[in-house]
């Protein structure tokens, strides 16, 4: 197979904002910073990573495509991405679910799962 995935693209009202937010909440490296675009990447060299550009439009609906997280502490990652602003977010979840549903500072959900079974 030919195809290697180079990144994800996220429309962004504000893509050096919402790229910074979420360097620091993966951890991850800035590998092209502009005002337009913002791609960051878990190492300099490694592959996926998120690209952040300008979007004409405002979020209006729930995503089509999402981000799962699986912490070793859920709870714990959950409080500290608070912290940095992120916002639980419903998406008709039924409250009895193994992950919480967040949302980024632009309103994008995301999950955050619980750890996996031994």
């Amino acid at each position: 197979m030919t195809l290697e995935w180079e990144q994800l693209l996220v429309d962004s009202a504000d893509p050096v904002a919402l790229g910074r937010w979420w360097a620091e909440a993966l951890g991850w490296v800035v590998v092209d910073e502009s005002p337009e675009e913002y791609e960051i990447r878990p190492a300099p060299d490694r592959l996926p990573g998120l690209l952040f550009a300008r979007g004409p439009d405002a979020k209006t609906v729930k995503n089509r495509l999402h981000l799962d997280f699986r912490p070793v502490d859920q709870e714990a990652e959950v409080t500290r991405l608070l912290a940095l602003g992120a916002r639980h977010a419903d998406v008709g979840q039924t409250g009895d679910e193994p992950w919480v549903v967040l949302q980024d500072p632009e309103g994008n959900e995301f999950c955050v799962l619980a750890p996996r079974k031994s």
